[in-house]
C-alpha cells in the first residue's frame, strides 16, 4: 500500500497524467496502405527526380510519420538539388493534421482527409499559396503521389507541380 501512494504522490509531483483511453476506431485507417518504404521517379517542373519516402507509425500508433527525400538531376542550367522532409501526421479535436518541415526552410500545416482510394494533405488557410499534397492508390504496391500548387490569388486553382508513380519495395 505504501508502495501505491508513494508511486502516486510521485507521479502527481511530476505532472504525469493517465494515459487517454486508445480509441475503439482506427484514426489512422486512411493512412494504413502507406506504411513501408516507398520508390519513385518523376520528370516533374524542375526535372528528372527520384526519390523515396518511408511512413512509419509511431508513439503506440498515435502518430504517423513520413520521412522522405528526392534528388533532382541538374537540367536546363539549374544544379541539381537534394530535399529532405519529414511530416507527422496527428489528431487534433478529431481532425488529422499534419506538420510538415524540409530542409529549404518550409513548414506547411495540413488538414488531412481520405476516402477509399487514397489521403489528401490541403494546407490551411495562410498567407502565400496553398499546396495539396495527394496519394492515391493504384494497387498494393504503386501509389500515385500529386503535389500541387495554388497561388494566392485563387487559393482553389490548384495545378500540377508534380506527379510521379512509387512502388512498395519493404
Amino acid at each position: 500500500m505504501r508502495r501505491v501512494v508513494l508511486t502516486l504522490t510521485v507521479l502527481g509531483m511530476l505532472g504525469a497524467q493517465v494515459p487517454a483511453p486508445r480509441p475503439t476506431t482506427d484514426t489512422f485507417a486512411g493512412l494504413r496502405f502507406l506504411e513501408g518504404e516507398w520508390k519513385g521517379e518523376s520528370a516533374g517542373l524542375t526535372g528528372p527526380s527520384s526519390g523515396a519516402a518511408i511512413f512509419r507509425f509511431d508513439l503506440e500508433g498515435r502518430v504517423c510519420t513520413r520521412r522522405s527525400y528526392a534528388d533532382t538531376a541538374a537540367t536546363n542550367g539549374r544544379p541539381a538539388s537534394h530535399h529532405e522532409d519529414l511530416m507527422t501526421v496527428f489528431s487534433e479535436g478529431g481532425q488529422l493534421k499534419a506538420l510538415y518541415v524540409d530542409n529549404e526552410d518550409h513548414v506547411i500545416h495540413y488538414l488531412v482527409t481520405s476516402g477509399p482510394t487514397g489521403v489528401t494533405f490541403t494546407s490551411e488557410a495562410a498567407p502565400g499559396p496553398r499546396f495539396r499534397l495527394s496519394y492515391v492508390s493504384k494497387s498494393a504496391s504503386v501509389v500515385t503521389v500529386r503535389f500541387e500548387i495554388a497561388p494566392p490569388q485563387t487559393p482553389e486553382a490548384f495545378k500540377i507541380y508534380l506527379e510521379a508513380d512509387t512502388r512498395k519495395v519493404k
